[in-house]
């Protein structure tokens, strides 16, 4: 099953538990049904944001509870964890307002700025703020991909396969990009690839 064929079954919960783990494919593509008429806009940015926060929030709140230790099993998040230490202890609010948009770096962020002893209310104050841009800016993305589709093409209904194609096909190429890359990093590395 595809990514659009997971939203357009399941809505908004798909959104939420895409975005929850990690999601900016998921989101463009529900992004991109919200212009087609399948999804509603604000809806899509709400799951989306909530999505993002609850996953972000749950990752801050085992950091903050089994701290450093949890990361010391664990010697393929060292480099990772090591990077955002050191991105946090120069550029604290930026990083926590923008770490969404942080290759390499997204799903480990969290978890390290719990185990840093980082005031909660602080963090959950400025995820929120992070997961309100990254949701809107994500979600608008894919839809204004579907408008710039339809203005350029007479008649979308007829493209709308090959436009949703391409844009799995980016997806796709990202992703394997992504996997590769970290594929390679670990090799070099002599990890085991454990996140």
């Amino acid at each position: 099953m595809s990514l659009e064929e997971l939203i357009v079954q399941y809505g908004y919960l798909a959104l939420f538990i895409g975005t929850f783990l990690e999601g900016e494919t998921i989101l463009i593509i529900a992004g991109y049904l919200a212009q087609d008429g399948i999804l509603d806009l604000p809806l899509v940015i709400l799951a989306a944001l909530f999505g993002s926060f609850g996953g972000d929030q749950t990752f801050f709140f085992i950091g903050h509870l089994k701290g450093i230790s949890f990361l010391d099993k664990r010697p393929g998040l060292h480099k990772k964890a090591a990077k955002v230490f050191s991105l946090l202890h120069r550029h604290q609010i930026a990083i926590i307002l923008g770490f969404r948009f942080l290759y390499g770096i997204r799903n480990v962020t969290p978890f390290v700025i719990g185990s840093s002893g980082y005031r909660p209310l602080r963090f959950f104050i400025l995820n929120f703020l992070g997961a309100l841009v990254w949701a809107i800016t994500f979600a608008c993305f894919g839809y204004n991909l579907g408008t710039l589709a339809e203005r350029l093409l007479d008649d979308v209904e007829s493209y709308e396969k090959i436009i949703f194609s391409a844009i799995a096909g980016i997806a796709l190429v990202w992703y394997a990009w992504r996997r590769i890359r970290k594929h390679k990093s670990n090799t070099k590395h002599g990890t085991n690839g454990e996140e």
